[in-house]
């Protein structure tokens, strides 16, 4: 897939690397002089220039990308961006801080994609949004350690299973689970897994491709991939 990354600073350039090691191309948009010699010492494609201004985009090769990822901290300059980019037909997916009120978030959400919060997801959750996958990151809690929201899938192998009978890795808890298009709430013991139900798991890195395995139904190297590695700095 070919992705435009709006900002090269802390977030956007792990972003970027975690996407460029999956094998995507990944182009950068910067216009500080000390992040895009930093980005382009990781030899990184990077336009210098505002990433809200259509002819940036364009230089950056918005038209052939598949997704924006506007992850910089200037909100006005992410939402111009993602909506020149949605006319391209690009999936569009904006940073917002934590600062904004909750009414702030609900009208820009309903514009783009995706919105994330960098500060609680990282570079892993940004590359999750990105690429549009069933499992986003929460919240790290310690370095080695994440609280993960999954999506069932119609292939998961555990589908109809209770949540009895659901059996997760030992370094694996569920924390919370929803319904399709329900709250998140405490699950019963006889609450049955379906297509689209989401359970918000606390896992180590280490067994986070298992959990998808089990509940996406991906095979080992393509959960170990989507899993990613490392977490929230």
């Amino acid at each position: 897939m070919r992705f435009v990354i709006i900002g090269a600073g802390r977030v956007g350039l792990r972003t970027g690397r975690v996407l460029r090691e999956e094998g995507h191309e990944v182009t950068l948009i910067e216009r500080d002089e000390a992040k895009i010699r930093r980005a382009r010492n990781q030899e990184f494609p990077v336009v210098d220039g505002d990433g809200s201004r259509e002819s940036v985009l364009e230089d950056a090769g918005v038209a052939n990308a598949d997704v924006l990822g506007a992850l910089t901290a200037d909100l006005n300059v992410n939402f111009t961006a993602c909506m020149i980019a949605k006319h391209y037909g690009c999936r569009t997916v904006m940073r917002i801080d934590e600062g904004y009120r909750e009414e702030i978030y609900r009208k820009y959400a309903d514009e783009v994609d995706e919105v994330i919060y960098p500060e609680r997801l990282g570079a892993l959750g940004a590359k999750n949004a990105l690429l549009g996958g069933t499992i986003r990151a929460v919240a790290d809690v310690a370095p080695n350690l994440q609280v993960v929201e999954v999506t069932v899938s119609d292939a998961a192998p555990v589908n109809g299973y209770t949540m009895d009978e659901l059996e997760l890795p030992a370094n694996a808890t569920i924390l919370a689970f929803g319904k399709r298009e329900a709250d998140l709430e405490i699950p019963s013991a006889d609450e049955s897994l379906e297509d689209g139900d989401r359970i918000v798991v606390l896992a180590d890195f280490d067994v986070l491709s298992d959990v998808r395995q089990l509940l996406v139904g991906e095979s080992p190297e393509r959960a170990t991939v989507n899993a990613g590695t490392g977490g929230v700095n």
